[in-house]
């Protein structure tokens, strides 16, 4: 497990993240703000959890940017401790907060999981 804390620590500095852990499962919190159910993929795909991403941006036609800090793609492969699966994990969004639950067990490849909006993604 002490790779994905590792690989925690080093998604970009706009995304958080928390990682729990249960008799049964793992759970990983991610704050992407203005991403939504629509607007992600995650899946686990040999030993990693993948998330793809992308911010919905909303900038009135009378603004151009002067600068553009926040990337409207998010990308990230976080590396799953061997007992992690993705047969059986989902995830739930609100309000651009992620929580991914990943049971214990021999893990499958290339499985992605759903998600579901719990609420208000805005």
């Amino acid at each position: 497990m002490t790779t994905l804390r590792d690989a925690l620590r080093e998604l970009p500095e706009s995304v958080f993240a928390d990682l729990l852990e249960s008799e049964d499962a793992y759970r990983i919190v991610l704050d992407l703000p203005g991403v939504t159910a629509e607007t992600a993929e995650m899946r686990v795909d040999r030993g990693r959890l993948v998330v793809e991403a992308r911010r919905e941006k909303d900038v009135p036609a009378s603004f151009a940017y002067v600068e553009e800090g926040r990337s409207l793609f998010i990308d990230a492969e976080l590396p799953l401790p061997p007992d992690a699966t993705g047969a059986g994990a989902a995830a739930e969004v609100e309000r651009g907060v992620f929580t991914v639950t990943l049971p214990k067990r021999s893990a499958e490849a290339g499985e992605t999981i759903p998600i579901t909006s719990a609420g208000d993604d805005a």
